[in-house]
């Protein structure tokens, strides 16, 4: 039976007997909070449905929890059961289907004239002499060319991306925006977590496109021939001693022509504080 039924079963007995609702719901064995129970008028849901379908055409793999999570931040009051509800009503659930299915807009690249005002980040895979994978996180400046981080490990969750680049932003100061794939430590929660608290924009490129991250895309393809293929290693700590070493001499000892035949860090000392602007997100 249904609440109604319920409902209209107990005021039956009620009126035929000239029992008491506690009584006839006792003799029809129907516990009285249903009975009781009073239907509240439903809140309007077209302003929060039509924030969520913004949400989720700026964040398409986003699911219910990070869309609550950024919900909160600008102030509404609905719960997580009311947004889910209007979620699935306005047919937003993520559907499972391959990465590189996924749908993103082109967004062309401004040219970066500043330091860190854009970077380019990217992982990169090798193996030790005993066999066992490594991975290493790369973080370029797309103005000077500059290797911000090379950073090596066994994995790389999305905490330890975020911890890396909060190192970086103490460090160097803000970017406006990291590009990046959409590799899954790139889009999980930890790292969209961190760029909201940092003000800095994730641009993630559209899948299988890789030249729309050309600039750690060119980078990496030089860490491949000059350093990986170059180093048999034997451990994880003899891998990153070879790699802070080639990060420092590919900042201070490797011309680059697109620099005019300058190093990162010779092209880099060529601004000033005052040309160097307060980043921007617009």
């Amino acid at each position: 039976m249904t609440a109604e039924q319920r409902r209209g079963a107990v005021t039956y007995v009620q009126e035929s007997a000239a029992v008491s609702e506690r009584r006839a719901c006792r003799w029809l064995g129907v516990h009285r909070a249903p009975v009781r129970y009073v239907a509240t008028p439903r809140r309007d849901a077209g302003p929060l449905r039509e924030r969520l379908q913004q949400l989720a055409g700026d964040h398409p793999r986003w699911g219910v929890p990070l869309l609550a999570w950024q919900l909160r931040r600008e102030g509404w009051g609905d719960n997580h059961k009311r947004i889910e509800r209007v979620y699935r009503h306005a047919g937003l659930a993520v559907r499972k289907r391959s990465r590189r299915k996924l749908t993103r807009p082109r967004v062309p690249h401004e040219a970066a004239t500043f330091p860190h005002t854009r970077w380019s980040m990217d992982f990169m895979r090798d193996t030790l002499s005993t066999g066992r994978v490594f991975r290493l996180f790369n973080v370029v400046d797309d103005c000077t060319r500059e290797p911000l981080a090379m950073e090596v490990d066994t994995s790389f969750p999305g905490s330890a991306v975020a911890a890396v680049l909060t190192r970086l932003v103490a460090a160097r100061g803000r970017p406006a925006r990291i590009v990046c794939d959409n590799g899954p430590e790139f889009i999980s929660r930890a790292l969209a977590v961190w760029a909201a608290e940092h003000g800095v924009t994730l641009q993630h490129i559209q899948p299988g496109k890789p030249n729309q991250n050309a600039f750690v895309e060119s980078y990496n393809s030089r860490v491949r021939d000059e350093c990986l293929n170059q180093h048999w290693f034997l451990s994880l700590a003899d891998a990153r001693r070879t790699i802070a070493a080639y990060q420092h001499e590919f900042r201070t000892a490797r011309r680059h022509s697109a620099l005019g035949d300058r190093t990162p860090a010779e092209f880099a000392a060529s601004f000033t504080n005052k040309d160097h602007p307060t980043p921007s997100l617009t």
